[in-house]
């Protein structure tokens, strides 16, 4: 009972490190990625699909990302969509290939989007501690029905709070990351 449990425990913990690490991807900085428009939705035949379904996406620059529908009247939607979401990018129509140029941060944004980061981080952590919670849980009614003895509930609460710190530690040093890369200029 103990090994699934770590091990369940220790999959949902990798799970929301995971979310994080999606979730920091989505927060720009000054160098365009193709990642960036990934949760960027548009309607296609009456469903809303992301725009990397309907199109190319493709880096022209380290500023500049390129855009091209599959099929032409998709032009006008997905243009819309990225100017509509909370990107804050205004990609430019050249006919055949939409451009989203990458405007250059300022220090205050930087700055907010750091807080975003932390908070980001913040989200992750509570995840992550109460599924040590919800796991300590479960050990103290197997104890309660004579399932595990005390000693095992000891030693298997100590392996969880392990994986706790790691999985803590590396969310940290993905936080670092981020902001490092969000305060270069």
């Amino acid at each position: 009972m103990i090994p699934e449990l770590k091990k369940i425990i220790e999959q949902k913990m990798q799970k929301s490190v995971e979310a994080l690490r999606t979730d920091l991807a989505k927060v720009r900085t000054g160098r365009a990625h193709t990642g960036l428009l990934d949760h960027v939705m548009v309607e296609y035949y009456g469903s809303m699909v992301p725009v990397n379904q309907v199109a190319n996406i493709t880096l022209i620059d380290a500023r500049t990302i390129g855009v091209q529908c599959w099929e032409k009247p998709m032009m006008a939607k997905v243009e819309k969509a990225i100017r509509d979401s909370d990107l804050g990018l205004n990609p430019a129509n050249m006919g055949e290939l939409l451009r989203v140029p990458m405007p250059a941060l300022t220090e205050e944004r930087r700055r907010d989007l750091t807080k975003v980061v932390r908070h980001e981080g913040e989200t992750a952590k509570v995840a992550i501690r109460n599924l040590r919670r919800d796991a300590n849980q479960q050990l103290k009614d197997a104890v309660k029905d004579k399932a595990i003895s005390e000693d095992d509930e000891r030693r298997a609460e100590d392996e969880i709070q392990k994986l706790t710190d790691k999985h803590v530690a590396e969310i940290d040093k993905l936080l670092a990351q981020k902001e490092q890369e969000l305060m270069q200029i």
